[in-house]
């Protein structure tokens, strides 16, 4: 498996090129702007897009869907319930406020737990509501695309329309209950380094130490 982690867009967000290299087949986690480079990333690793996944529906996540699609064919992955909330007019008006394209609807509805696969690899979805109503962690083989639901020391906020500050603590939860060497793989450059594990997040991450682990006891 190769991972490409490449910052995109105006917010700087993360997208992920996921390839099985034995197949070249391969996923885009966030394509967040930048669509041509992106386009020029799969050329450049002979790879062919079977899946255009998203971690949650934000428009900074998912402003590139539409162009991905169009240069790759590939389907649109969201969960359901991000489907849903960032179809609304309401929300749409924001992302167009703040200057984002609007992502058409996905293609591929997912829940907690659903799973699809691309190459020799399966991705399973972790539903981690609380940054979004429909946020989720994404697993491939001991990798965690956590989006905005965990950062490098920190979380994604919850101040927005559909957050859940309590969501986000049971998500965290969810997350911890993974082996510590799970790998982190964030929505941004927010912490000390790209990358982390679930062990180092358990002794370093305030959210988690002061909010879970003391109320654990």
């Amino acid at each position: 498996m190769k991972i490409v982690q490449k910052p995109v867009g105006m917010m700087e967000v993360f997208c992920y090129l996921v390839m099985d290299e034995a197949t070249g087949e391969a996923i885009l986690i966030d394509p967040a702007g930048n669509e041509e480079e992106l386009a020029a990333l799969l050329r450049a690793n002979k790879a062919v897009c079977r899946y255009i996944v998203n971690t949650h529906g934000h428009a900074d996540h998912t402003c590139g869907n539409r162009r991905m699609k169009e240069l790759t064919g590939a389907p649109i992955v969201l969960h359901a319930l991000d489907d849903d909330f960032f179809q609304m007019p309401e929300n749409q008006a924001f992302a167009r406020a703040m200057g984002f394209p609007i992502s058409p609807p996905a293609d591929v509805r997912v829940q907690d737990g659903d799973t699809l696969t691309f190459g020799s690899l399966t991705m399973r979805f972790i539903h981690t509501p609380g940054h979004t109503p429909g946020a989720c962690c994404i697993l491939i083989d001991g990798n965690l695309f956590t989006g905005d639901t965990l950062f490098v020391g920190a979380v994604g906020r919850t101040d927005l329309p559909g957050a859940s500050f309590e969501q986000l603590l049971e998500s965290l939860r969810k997350i911890t209950r993974l082996p510590p060497e799970t790998i982190v793989w964030p929505g941004h450059d927010y912490g000390d380094r790209p990358t982390s594990t679930v062990g180092r997040e358990m002794e370093t991450n305030p959210y988690i130490t002061d909010f879970l682990m003391d109320d654990e006891g």
